[in-house]
């Protein structure tokens, strides 16, 4: 497995999740237009399908994505909606995303 490519396919993957949420949450909880809503499910579907892309098996993909979900998450609301991670979210999502790598890169014999 190429961890470079698989990295990439984890990040596209969370940030149309994380942005498809994003534009369901603005329709549903800030008024905004249900084209919002409407785009926000094409793109979480699209997540749905570049998750696919990754080499292993459906458990590994999804416990590793969480964890990397946690970092992304953090990012995108310290980027787009102005929230100051602190040293312990800090902390929690670097625990989360050295168990997801662990998870999904760590040599195995089988």
């Amino acid at each position: 497995m190429n961890i470079i490519r698989s990295l990439a396919i984890f990040i596209l993957a969370g940030l149309f999740e994380i942005g498809g949420g994003y534009l369901v949450w603005l329709w549903l909880k800030e008024g905004k237009p249900i084209w919002f809503g409407i785009a926000g499910g094409i793109i979480l579907a699209l997540y749905g399908v570049v998750a696919t892309w990754q080499t292993a098996n459906f458990g590994r993909v999804y416990a590793t994505y969480g964890g990397i979900f946690i970092v992304l998450a953090l990012l995108w609301a310290w980027k787009i909606d102005g929230f100051k991670p602190d040293r312990y979210d800090i902390i929690g999502a670097a625990i989360a995303l050295i168990g997801a790598c662990i998870i999904i890169y760590a040599p195995r014999n089988a």
